[in-house]
């Protein structure tokens, strides 16, 4: 089958692989679209280094095959897997899903929502899940800042922000105003021309450049910060380090920090599925790209250009 393969940090290329086999637990997906994020650059990089000491492989990827958010069909069942039948069209994450055929377990899939495309699905499961995981809690009326509302997650965070009830501002570039605009923020701020003012009740950090001294002054004294990914270019630490900055604030100030290190579960992704289905959430997905050129799709994806979702098709 054809795959992007990484056999070395920061490089990576299309070719032929075994198609792999389902285990106890596992279904093999004929991939039909995958999503890129920027964990996928992060992966192909190697950068921050701090991710090669956490596991995913110190000299080489760990996993060779690209790719982690999918959507596809099952075209066969490991032992033990009652969950789903073959045909079943489902989504989630899986490792190695820039490929035509991946295998993943049930655990991290769920039915892909009626009505979307498997193109609309694969821009799902990582971005949604995390947006998802960051608001639990979140209260009707109280008031939610995303920053860097225009990307991955934070098009998801404002769309389920205002699905909870919240009034909610999103900040952005200039080229994105109008798609945050479209998703329901109540507020949307050009950060290019005026930075936002107020306080808010949660801050979804989705940008990862914000003093934390001025997060600080952005909630109130009961608020929350949740740092999602908290990207810099540093190569050690990658952004981590303002991380672990903010967790050693917690004990010293009223407001609650926290770095949000999501998990990838099938039931998180159906509780996605029945709002998508509900109407009250929906992909944005910027543009897709095939297999062939699933690097461009990273780099541009780095280059944080990309509105909303971009997604590999196969």
């Amino acid at each position: 089958m054809k795959a992007v393969v990484s056999r070395r940090y920061g490089s990576a290329a299309l070719g032929d692989v075994d198609v792999p086999v389902p285990g106890k637990g596992e279904v093999l997906l004929e991939v039909r679209a995958a999503g890129v994020d920027m964990g996928t650059w992060h992966v192909l990089s190697g950068r921050p280094y701090l991710m090669r000491v956490m596991g995913f492989g110190f000299r080489a990827p760990k996993t060779p095959v690209l790719g982690r958010d999918v959507a596809g069909v099952v075209s066969a069942v490991g032992a033990g897997v009652t969950e789903f039948a073959v045909g079943d069209e489902v989504f989630g994450t899986c490792l190695g899903a820039f490929a035509e055929y991946a295998v993943a377990p049930v655990s991290q899939l769920a039915a892909k929502p009626a009505g979307l495309s498997f193109t609309e699905a694969a821009a799902v499961p990582i971005s949604g899940g995390t947006a998802l995981q960051g608001l639990r809690g979140v209260q009707p009326g109280q008031r939610v800042l995303v920053l860097g509302a225009g990307g991955g997650v934070g098009s998801y965070g404002v769309q389920i922000a205002k699905a909870a009830g919240a009034h909610v501002t999103g900040v952005c570039s200039t080229s994105k105003v109008s798609l945050v605009r479209s998703l329901g923020a109540d507020e949307v701020v050009d950060y290019t021309v005026a930075d936002f003012t107020g306080t808010y009740d949660l801050v979804l950090d989705c940008g990862g450049h914000r003093s934390l001294s001025r997060l600080r002054r952005a909630v109130t004294p009961r608020g929350a910060v949740v740092l999602v990914g908290s990207e810099t270019s540093g190569p050690l630490l990658g952004g981590f380090d303002r991380a672990l900055r903010a967790m050693a604030l917690n004990p010293f100030v009223p407001q609650k920090f926290s770095l949000l290190l999501s998990t990838e579960r099938g039931e998180v992704f159906d509780e996605l599925r029945v709002m998508i289905e509900a109407g009250t959430v929906k992909p944005a997905v910027d543009r897709t790209f095939p297999l062939s050129e699933a690097l461009d799709a990273i780099s541009y994806v780095y280059t944080r250009r990309s509105i909303g979702k971009v997604v590999v098709t196969i």
